[in-house]
């Protein structure tokens, strides 16, 4: 029966070359060293009493330490349950309460709040730290110093192997709940995709504590070799790129922004990467464009979400066929065992027609079981027959290729019209002197809410509300426009990536003064 880290035997057996590399300082691992010291790991939390099917948390930064709890946990049929150090205390209790952990792997700057808020979780019974350990915690050593676990624990497919919190962008975060079979299917699904083999070279950027985890184990899982950035720095991505000759590179929106606007002759510090990655968000098509032309490298525009550990059920633009990318517009069609339609929002049983906007749902084999102890929010997004609910708005042309518009909870209502911040944001991002932008409702007590638009301004120029109102007004329709416009120093966007709406909505409720 599956364990998703048998795959790390198979490897070791036959893979001697560098398996993992830390960008930051250079450590490194082979295929049997992963291995190894994943199955000393292991050893170490069964040690513990740590149990089959118990939850163990994750609050680390993207390191070495991250990617082999993970593999430690998933070997001895344990759920992990990643967290990231940028979390609040809040969102860390709740989601070791709500999770029910039994063990937590930190650091020393960790385990202060760790502390904090142990006497507030009831199951939480051990702190494992990588570093700096005290009194009555268990050292990184001490696990990794026990009897290895050679085997990993036998597993069903549909055995639980991850609780992946959403970002909890309205409420509480829900804790998806991913198997072994979700997880092996969405890396034989991104093998595909990005046509891995063994001796391929991708840098990651994505956090560990996030499912776009998974295009580095997938390059693992083919045998080639994980180069991992714990934070974005222009210049260590591009060196990085040239000492090591990645040939897949993680990218997202903001930096294939940053790509463009690099100076002459980064062209060639990417000469061996092959295609390049794009996700966590809308890839404006003037941007997309622009790489295209400068680069010359497929970008695989790629769209999923937690629920489906990205890919896995989701679709793509495959380089193979980059015409998928239809002018520079589309998230591509299904992948792997995927299936898409576009449903109406007021009944999910109704299928739409080809150019029709209306929810995305998606099925196939990496959809979550639901969310962890929530049955009723489970009920009103996973149904019967397979399909998840993303809250996504799109559509599908006549040959299935599918066309974001915006996450359903983004979309402006104004006197009755539907405005899709995507759509504005495409217009409004060709100005020259407007470096980065996002569109938010506000309240309006006449019409219900108003589109906004918040700006990242070129260095030396200068745009006032009346001069974007004018732009706006020649290229979209006048509801459209957007009705204020404030100046910020960049967006809010979580690790970075993954712009916060609701940040702006929060940030700004009422209209500024001069």
């Amino acid at each position: 029966m599956p364990n998703i880290t048998t795959f790390l035997d198979v490897n070791a057996r036959y893979l001697n070359g560098p398996a993992f590399v830390f960008g930051r300082d250079g450590r490194s691992l082979t295929f049997p060293e992963l291995r190894d010291t994943a199955c000393r790991l292991a050893g170490g939390l069964e040690a513990l009493g740590v149990m089959k099917g118990e939850r163990v948390c994750i609050y680390l930064d993207t390191s070495p330490e991250y990617l082999l709890s993970y593999f430690a946990i998933w070997r001895i049929g344990a759920i992990a349950v990643p967290t990231s150090t940028v979390w609040h205390e809040d969102e860390l209790r709740y989601a070791i309460q709500d999770s029910g952990a039994v063990a937590v792997i930190t650091d020393g700057r960790g385990t202060e709040t760790v502390r904090r808020i142990q006497g507030e979780c009831p199951a939480l019974a051990h702190i494992c730290v990588t570093d700096g350990a005290q009194e009555g915690e268990v050292p990184w050593e001490d696990l990794y110093a026990a009897e290895p676990l050679e085997g990993a624990v036998n597993c069903a497919f549909d055995d639980l192997c991850q609780l992946q919190y959403t970002s909890g962008t309205t409420g509480r975060p829900k804790g998806a709940m991913l198997s072994h079979g979700n997880w092996m299917n969405a890396l034989a699904t991104e093998r595909e995709v990005l046509d891995l083999r063994e001796g391929d070279v991708y840098l990651g950027i994505y956090p560990m504590g996030h499912v776009g985890l998974s295009w580095g184990l997938a390059v693992l899982k083919a045998g080639g070799t994980f180069i991992c950035m714990d934070r974005f720095d222009p210049g260590e991505y591009l060196r990085l790129i040239e000492e090591h000759r990645v040939t897949v590179l993680a990218a997202m929106p903001p930096v294939i922004h940053t790509l463009i606007r690099s100076k002459p002759g980064t062209e060639e510090r990417l000469k061996s990467v092959r295609c390049v990655i794009s996700g966590g968000g809308p890839l404006l098509p003037v941007i997309w464009e622009e790489f295209d032309r400068r680069f010359s490298i497929p970008i695989v525009n790629a769209y999923g979400l937690s629920e489906t550990i990205v890919v896995g059920s989701a679709t793509t633009v495959v380089p193979s066929h980059y015409d998928l990318h239809r002018g520079h517009l589309s998230v591509g069609a299904p992948v792997g065992y995927a299936e898409v339609r576009v449903v109406a929002e007021e009944d999910p049983d109704r299928e739409l027609d080809a150019g029709e906007i209306g929810e995305i749902a998606l099925r196939g084999p990496s959809v979550a079981q639901g969310y962890w102890g929530m049955p009723e929010a489970t009920e009103r997004v996973f149904l019967p027959e397979g399909w998840f609910l993303t809250g996504d708005l799109g559509y599908l042309d006549r040959d299935g290729v599918l066309f974001i518009t915006d996450r359903k909870k983004d979309m402006i209502i104004m006197s009755g019209w539907k405005i899709y911040p995507t759509e504005v944001e495409n217009v409004i991002i060709e100005h020259p002197g407007i470096a980065d932008v996002a569109i938010f409702a506000r309240p309006d007590e006449r019409r219900g809410e108003v589109p906004v638009a918040a700006v990242v301004l070129n260095p030396g120029h200068q745009i006032t509300q009346a001069d974007l109102e004018a732009y706006c007004r020649e290229r979209l329709a006048s509801y459209k426009v957007p009705r204020e416009m404030v100046i910020v120093d960049d967006l809010p966007r979580v690790g970075g990536w993954k712009l916060l709406r609701r940040t702006l909505r929060e940030h700004y409720p009422e209209p500024t003064t001069d």
